[in-house]
This record gives structure tokens, C-alpha cells and sequence, in this order.
């Protein structure tokens, strides 16, 4: 098969396409991260994490500022309402925006201390809202500003909107970063990327059950990533994991195993499902961001 592929398992071949190619759609950045595609407005917003900009891409080629000052914005989703919900590093807080332009600030403390630095997000179909709060926004003045963490751990957090009730649902991670439930829910994927300061720490997503209550039970090993570290990923409708890695996309099927590459010249932060017909896959890597249609698309609970 033609393209910019590694295949590793012959079933890769159903989830990708012959004739396509990879495209940079924007270039010229720091380090992009948090892809979110929104269909209501066929675009997509990401982020230029040290810049400290929030990114529009339109469908017509164009891209420009959707937010600037936007206190080193990583992560980014929507909500069940089509809100952006944002990990702010600058302010080591979680925030939403309102319809009507207006910021407003969901967490930015556990136990009466200050989050490390929120990094990743997502929203499950009950409106709960799930980030993981690693130490990297505030281990230098690159990507937010140089602090002590005050937090006993790197947690993954669950987040009550509407009450503002924040739980710590897993402390097991040196550094945890991308999450993504599976499609119907019962399960939460979890990176741990610790291995960027420590070469003990493996390269493996981590995956959960998650009971009625919302409680995470079980956690294990899903699989290993081979070369450099698993950031952002998501799930697609068929229960396979694309992760971000330093090669480019791999995909891995629902029991954890490669079935093979989608490779990037640059080293890969996220990724999104989008486009108009929800089949490209919207890659942020370091400088750049790139799109490439699949044979496949997003999980929707």
C-alpha cells in the first residue's frame, strides 16, 4: 500500500486508504497541542502551547487566532453543550466558554492548593469532566511559569461542572497525560508519559473499568509504545486507540496490540477525528499541524 504507512498488522489496512496523502495544513508554530474538532463550525482549534494561542483551522484552508493571550493553553474538548473546556497551564486552572465569549473557571485547586498544570480533557456523556493535572506547565517558563508543585500527586481528576466537586479518581501516575473513554464508557484510557524526565518510568497507556459511581477500578497496562512517549490519543468507533508518539500515529487494536503506523515527519503531541465527514485524523506535531483521511472515525458515546 502506497502512503506514508508502516503496516504491522494486515487489518490496518481496513482502517486506512491507498490514495490519500498526509497534508500540513499549518505550520510555523512552538509545540501544538489540543485538537478539537467542532462540527457545528467545521473547524478545528488547537494550540500553540508557548505562543499562547488557541488556533482556528476552517475546511477552506485558512487558519487564524481564535484566542490570543491564552495563558499557555494545552488541552481542549467540548462539553454536551458544544463549550470549549481548556487546560490552562498560565493559570493552572480548567476553564469553559461560555456561547457568549466569556471565560469561566471550573478548577484550579484540590484540597485548598493550586492544580499543577491541567493538560489534557475530556467530557463523558453524563457532563462529568475528566483532565489529568501533570507537573510539565510549571516545570519551566516555556510552557507556563516555573513553581513548586504544592499537589502530593499527579492526578487524574474528575470534575463535577455543576457543583464544582473535584475528585482525585486516580494518584498511579508519574506523569499522566492524554485520556480517552472507550465508546461506551466502561472504559477510561490513561498515557503515562513520565518516561520525558525518567527513563525508568515505561511508555504505556494505562487502562481503567469505570463502575456506575464513576470510580475507576483495575487499572493495567493496554499496551507500550516504542518509540518515545504516549501524549494525546483517541479512541475510534470501532475500539481501536490511535496515540500520538514520536514516529507519527499508532494504532492499536481494542486488546492493546499494534496493528501499525501512520508516519509524521514531526514528533506527534494529539490528535483529533474530524473534517467534514468526521474521517481525517487532525494531527498536532511540534511545528506543525497535519490531516489525513482514514477508513474510520471517532467513538460516540
Amino acid at each position: 500500500m502506497n502512503g506514508p504507512y508502516e503496516i504491522i498488522d494486515r487489518r490496518f489496512c481496513d482502517l486506512i486508504l491507498a490514495n490519500v496523502a498526509l497534508r500540513r495544513i499549518s505550520t510555523g508554530h512552538l509545540w501544538t497541542e489540543g485538537p478539537v474538532w467542532f462540527a457545528a463550525h467545521q473547524c478545528l482549534l488547537f494550540s500553540d502551547i508557548p505562543n499562547q494561542k488557541i488556533y482556528r483551522w476552517m475546511c477552506d484552508g485558512s487558519v487564524n487566532v481564535f484566542r490570543d493571550s491564552s495563558n499557555f493553553a494545552n488541552g481542549n474538548t467540548q462539553d454536551r453543550q458544544g463549550r470549549l473546556i481548556t487546560c490552562q497551564h498560565g493559570t493552572r486552572s480548567v476553564t469553559r466558554t461560555e456561547h457568549n465569549g466569556k471565560i469561566i473557571t471550573l478548577a484550579d485547586q484540590f484540597d485548598g492548593k493550586p492544580l499543577n498544570a491541567p493538560n489534557d480533557v475530556v467530557v463523558k456523556s453524563d457532563g462529568s469532566i475528566w483532565f489529568t493535572d501533570p507537573t510539565y506547565g510549571i516545570l519551566s517558563d516555556y510552557e507556563g511559569h516555573k513553581s513548586t508543585p504544592e499537589q502530593s500527586h499527579r492526578n487524574v481528576f474528575r470534575l463535577d461542572p455543576e457543583t464544582g466537586e473535584l475528585w482525585q479518581a486516580t494518584t498511579e501516575f508519574t506523569q499522566p497525560n492524554g485520556l480517552a473513554f472507550s465508546q461506551d464508557e466502561k472504559l477510561l484510557y490513561v498515557a503515562e508519559s513520565g518516561s520525558s524526565h525518567d527513563d525508568s518510568v515505561p511508555s504505556v497507556i494505562r487502562v481503567y473499568d469505570v463502575d456506575a459511581n464513576n470510580m475507576l477500578e483495575n487499572g493495567r497496562v493496554f499496551t507500550t509504545i516504542d518509540k518515545g512517549i504516549p501524549d494525546g490519543f483517541r479512541v475510534d468507533c470501532h475500539g481501536n486507540v490511535w496515540s500520538s508518539a514520536a514516529d507519527g500515529v499508532h494504532c492499536f487494536d481494542a486488546g492493546g496490540e499494534l496493528l501499525g503506523k501512520i508516519l509524521v515527519p514531526e514528533t506527534v503531541s494529539n490528535l483529533s477525528f474530524g473534517g467534514p465527514r468526521g474521517n481525517e485524523l487532525l494531527i498536532t506535531a511540534t511545528t506543525s499541524v497535519y490531516a489525513i483521511h482514514v477508513n474510520s472515525a471517532a467513538a460516540t458515546p
